[in-house]
C-alpha cells in the first residue's frame, strides 16, 4: 500500500509528518511513503488571531480537502488543534504516545520577569494561568511558526514567550527552555504533545493499518480530555485546560476554566477507571459546568 500523507510546510508539522513516515514503512503491507506538504490558511494569515479568522481548524481544512479529493491519504496534526467534533466522514485513526505535555517559558524565568514584562503567547489559555501567576505581566500576540517565535524574541519584541515543551523537544531546541511550568501552574490544553494521525472513515483497510500505530494510554487520556472540552463546547483557543494522567487501572483527570484576564479561575478532577474515559470526561465537565464554567466561557472575547 502506498500512503502519501498531507502535512503543513512549518518545520514542527513536517518533522511530525517524517516521524509518522517513519513508524508505516516497516510495515509489511506499506510500500512507499510520500510526504504532501501543503499551505494552510492558518499558516498564511498571521497579522490577525486565529479567533478572529476562523480558530484553529483552519489548520487542517486544506489537509482534509486533501484527501477528499483523493490527493492524500492521512493527514498528520498536533492534536491540540484538531477540534472536538470532526467533520462528518472523517476520524481520527491512531495516536502516538504522548511526548512532553508541559508549557515551557522561553526567555527568562518567572520570578526573574520584570514588573509589567512583556509574554507573548496566542492562547487565552497560557494567558489566563499566567496572569493568575503574575497579574503585572502584559500578555501580547505572538503568532508564527516556532522559528519565527523565537526570532522575534531574540529581537526584542517580547522579555519572553510561551511555547509548547514538545514542539521545542521535537525540533532539538529545548536549550532554549527557561523554565518548565508544572501542571499546578499551567494545565496543558487537552491533547497537548499527542501526534494524531486522520483519515477518511471509509478506508477500512488504512484504518485497520493504522491501527497498529495506536498507542492504548494515550488513546484513553485523549479521549477524556477531548470529551471535555467538547461538553464545554469550547474551541482551541478557550481559556479551557484538561489533563489526563493514568496510574495503574485509574484515570486521573482534571480540568481549568478561567476568565481570560485570570482573575477567576475554575479548577477540579475527577478519578475513576480507565477503560471508560468518555464517562470520566462527562462527570468532570458537567462539574464544571455547575460551578459557573457557561459563564466564565462567555466572558472570552474576540481577541487572543
Amino acid at each position: 500500500m502506498k500512503i502519501r500523507i498531507a502535512t503543513r510546510k512549518s518545520a514542527l508539522a513536517l518533522w511530525q509528518a517524517k516521524h509518522v513516515a517513519d513508524a508505516l514503512r516497516p510495515l509489511p503491507q506499506v510500500t512507499s511513503v510520500e510526504l504532501v506538504p501543503l499551505t494552510t490558511r492558518g499558516d498564511e494569515v498571521l497579522d490577525r488571531s486565529l479567533q478572529k479568522i476562523g480558530g484553529k481548524g483552519l489548520f487542517i481544512k486544506e489537509l482534509e480537502a486533501a484527501m477528499e479529493a483523493g490527493d492524500a491519504d492521512i493527514a498528520v496534526h498536533s492534536m491540540k488543534d484538531v477540534p472536538a467534533d470532526m467533520p462528518e466522514g472523517f476520524c481520527i485513526a491512531a495516536v502516538l504516545e504522548r511526548a512532553n505535555p508541559a508549557d515551557a517559558l522561553v526567555g527568562k524565568n518567572l520570578g526573574e520577569l520584570a514588573q509589567g514584562a512583556r509574554v507573548g503567547s496566542s492562547s487565552l489559555r497560557r494567558q489566563a494561568q499566567l496572569m493568575a501567576l503574575r497579574p503585572d505581566i502584559r500578555v501580547e500576540p505572538l503568532r508564527g511558526s516556532i522559528n519565527t517565535r523565537l526570532q522575534k524574541l531574540e529581537d526584542g519584541q517580547y522579555d519572553a514567550i510561551i511555547l509548547a515543551c514538545a514542539g521545542l523537544e521535537r525540533l532539538g531546541l529545548e536549550a532554549h527552555i527557561s523554565e518548565i511550568f508544572s501542571p499546578d501552574q499551567m494545565l496543558p490544553a487537552a491533547a497537548q504533545g499527542i501526534i494524531g494521525i486522520e483519515c477518511l472513515e471509509d478506508r477500512t483497510e488504512l484504518l485497520q493499518l493504522l491501527k497498529l500505530l495506536d498507542h492504548a494510554a494515550t488513546r484513553t487520556v485523549i479521549t477524556a480530555e477531548r470529551v471535555v472540552a467538547k461538553q464545554l463546547q469550547a474551541d482551541c483557543q478557550s481559556p479551557v485546560a484538561t489533563f489526563g494522567e493514568i496510574d495503574g487501572t485509574t484515570l486521573n483527570l482534571r480540568a481549568m476554566v478561567a476568565s481570560p484576564d485570570g482573575r477567576k479561575i475554575i479548577r477540579e478532577q475527577v478519578s475513576g477507571p480507565a477503560d471508560d474515559p468518555e464517562a470520566l470526561g462527562i462527570s468532570l465537565s458537567g462539574k464544571l459546568l455547575d460551578m459557573g464554567a457557561a459563564a466564565l466561557l462567555a466572558q472570552t472575547g474576540t481577541d487572543e
